[in-house]
């Protein structure tokens, strides 16, 4: 064999490498690899091996990289959320924010596949001036669509096996993406039950009308349930998982609630169902938080306008800064009195991080923010988020060393930091008049299973606690507690907000949903759980709920059950702009935001939360921007406003720029655009800049009018 043939050989193994490394390490690190896994990881890499080398030199360094930097980023959203990435997080992967804060530092969930594929990647660049010839190419692409049959095959044998076991992440998202032209069925919608409508208080009430005097939600960044011992033994959960000691100390005399769903990904999506009684999105489109903007009447049936209402005042303090997904309009909107985020946190924190208050900083901060209500006669609904168990985990290198991951490290902290803030309440006597809900606004999951994905932690201390069960029985989520709080002080529950109350027994089922990982879950009130996918259709269990070890039969859906599924999911999804009439979504009310000296970049210094809306086919979008400079401000002022959908620049609409505003000075601006076919992911980036400057946001208003109000042409 001539030298020059051995190092065309050489070189090829080289390359292909990458592309079989994510093989290799499934096998290696994985007890019992599945062959389905195995077969879709052999799969994708031959096919991406031979389009590489199909492709010039520069275009095929291009593609091994892409393939490594998928790889890494899907494994490390494996291990910090137990699924893959699928097309709808196209929009989090170029959002600046987001992903600046989210890598920060390089803190990798998954060291060993990272540092394997980035040593693969270099081995592989060297090697990329392999050459082969056109049949080979050819033999090399049937045989990875031969592999992919034979994957098929095995998947359907091994079909209740997680998605991650059965499927190369790029193989998934793929899968996913492909399926979209071809799902019209599920856009039909159907009518869902009443109960995502209207509050089921037909149960036996456990208490007469409480007694506490104030509220206290207190929302865990992305905590299931798994953490605490009762609640995992009264879920059939014997494995042994990461317990939250401090916290469970503290609650000895709680309210469990172990069967707690948090019905989808995303905190914004977490807190609407919390705060207003509706199931959030089945879905990753527009999140109904930012509907809810513009339909003021829903708006004021969320639970802090209704507590407003019958006269509690109404807070929301978070860790993260308020800007990011709109909180900062959201809030206020649903009928929060006072609204603050990590800029009301003012003191030295022990543990910087990215996102915002690390854990202890920010109870703290509330310990004394409760007190200032305390000393008030008025009674209070205070809602908490924190932030420090979000990627990238707010934890020090030295106390991670001590866990198995940084997650659980961060978990550590959080429970400390719980559990010293409800002794604290205990010691400063708030406990006694408190009702004080624990929970979370999503389930970062756990290997264990996919159902833990949407297993929340839900914990309740009451005044009557000696009056309620140690544990809770029956199914509930996060779109109940509206409709719970409401029930404990005896308040009426308003038309359009769904759920039971946690303070009745139930002896009927009934249905909820979820949508984590890219399947929609759905118990029935016949106490059926299906399991479906758009590419695959549904698994059905008999006598199971939606949460919980799977049952030993569960078999394939002969019903044509996911479309009416997916039908009532697409109805459920649209309730908010049911009709297809105008939306109108105010993003501003006269708020004043600090402006840099020079623009950094228009994604960090955005004034306005506008993002992520999308907008019908063939509907007319009309802006309406009004800006003042205030009176002290010490320079002139520059605004911009650029348009994006999926953070690239959208050209083709016309609006004019802004003056320079000068102190005092205010301007307008006006504008509409068509949308020719549907837009997703639409953001508003308003940014500028001034010395020692501010600018008053007096209107920001955005108004969708759908195609049958008479809207022609088209522009996007």
């Amino acid at each position: 064999m001539n030298s020059s043939l051995l190092s065309a050989r050489i070189r090829l193994l080289f390359l292909a490498i990458p592309f079989y490394l994510p093989a290799l390490l499934r096998v290696v690190l994985q007890d019992g690899a599945s062959v389905a896994g195995v077969l879709s990881d052999v799969a994708l890499g031959s096919l991406f091996l031979c389009l590489a080398l199909l492709m010039p030199r520069l275009v095929r360094m291009l593609v091994l990289t892409l393939w490594v930097v998928f790889q890494i980023g899907a494994q490390e959203m494996l291990v910090t959320m137990q699924r893959f990435p699928t097309w709808q997080d196209l929009h989090y992967l170029a959002d600046p924010t987001f992903v600046e804060n989210t890598t920060a530092g390089m803190q990798l969930a998954s060291p060993i596949t990272a540092g394997s594929m980035i040593v693969a990647l270099i081995v592989g660049l060297l090697a990329t001036a392999t050459r082969v010839s056109i049949g080979r190419l050819l033999l090399g692409f049937v045989i990875g669509a031969a592999l992919l049959g034979l994957q098929n095959v095995a998947n359907r044998q091994d079909v209740d096996a997680p998605v991650a076991a059965r499927f190369n992440a790029l193989h998934w998202f793929i899968r996913d993406a492909v399926s979209v032209p071809f799902r019209g069925d599920y856009r039909k919608p159907l009518p869902p039950p009443a109960i995502y409508s209207h509050a089921d208080l037909g149960g036996t009430r456990l208490i007469d009308t409480g007694t506490a005097k104030n509220v206290l939600i207190v929302t865990l960044e992305g905590l299931h349930g798994g953490y605490h011992p009762e609640i995992r033994r009264a879920m059939g959960v014997d494995a042994d998982m990461f317990t939250m000691p401090n916290l469970v100390a503290q609650t000895s005399n709680a309210m469990l609630v172990p069967n707690f769903v948090t019905h989808s990904h995303q905190t914004i999506r977490g807190l609407y169902a919390l705060l207003c009684g509706d199931i959030s999105k089945l879905s990753m489109d527009m999140s109904k938080a930012f509907e809810i903007i513009g339909d003021p009447e829903r708006a004021n049936l969320c639970l802090p306008a209704q507590m407003a209402q019958h006269g509690w005042s109404t807070h929301f303090l978070q860790g993260a800064g308020l800007a990011f997904m709109g909180k900062d309009r959201v809030m206020p909107a649903i009928g929060f009195q006072q609204v603050h985020g990590s800029e009301w946190f003012t003191e030295p924190d022990e543990i910087p991080f990215q996102w915002g208050a690390s854990d202890p900083a920010f109870f703290k901060g509330v310990r004394k923010y409760i007190g200032k209500l305390q000393r008030k006669d008025k009674p209070w609904m205070l809602t908490l988020m924190t932030v420090g168990t979000h990627q990238p985990y707010a934890a020090p290198d030295e106390l991670v060393k001590q866990y198995p991951n940084r997650l659980l490290a961060a978990v550590s902290i959080l429970d400390k930091s719980v559990g010293e803030f409800l002794a604290a309440l205990k010691a400063d006597g708030v406990l006694d008049d408190t009702l004080v809900i624990v929970t979370s606004d999503e389930s970062h999951g756990a290997p264990l299973a996919e159902w833990m994905s949407s297993w929340g932690l839900n914990i309740v201390l009451a005044p009557e606690r000696a009056q309620l069960p140690r544990i809770k029985p029956g199914t509930y989520g996060l779109m109940d507690m509206e409709t719970s709080v409401l029930d404990y002080f005896s308040l009426p529950v308003p038309e359009r907000v769904g759920g039971r109350s946690i303070f009745r027994d139930y002896t009927n089922g009934r249905d909820i949903a979820s949508y984590t990982i890219g399947k929609l879950r759905w118990q029935t009130a016949d106490n059926q759980r299906y399991e479906c996918t758009q590419s695959e259709g549904c698994r059905v269990c008999d006598g199971a709920g939606i949460l919980g070890p799977r049952p030993a039969h569960c078999s394939w859906d002969d019903k044509a059950m996911d479309r009416t599924l997916y039908g009532m999911a697409y109805a459920l999804d649209h309730v908010l702009d049911a009709g297809g009439g105008e939306r109108e979504m105010r993003f501003a009310n006269g708020q004043t935001r600090e402006l840099p000296e020079k623009l950094r970049n228009e994604w960090s210094d955005n004034v306005v939360g506008a993002q992520y809306l999308n907008f019908p086919e063939g509907s007319k979008v009309h802006v309406s921007i009004r800006l003042k400079a205030p009176p002290d401000n010490r320079s002139d002022v520059q605004m911009r406003l650029t348009l994006r959908s999926w953070e690239k620049e959208v050209g083709g609409i016309h609006y004019a720029p802004f003056p320079v505003l000068k102190a005092g000075d205010a301007t307008a601006l006006e504008f509409d655009f068509v949308n020719e076919r549907a837009i997703e992911s639409f953001s508003f980036h308003l940014f500028g800049e001034g010395v020692k400057s501010r600018i008053q946001i007096d209107e920001f208003t955005v108004k969708v009018i759908p195609k049958e109000a008479g809207v022609e042409g088209g522009l996007l």
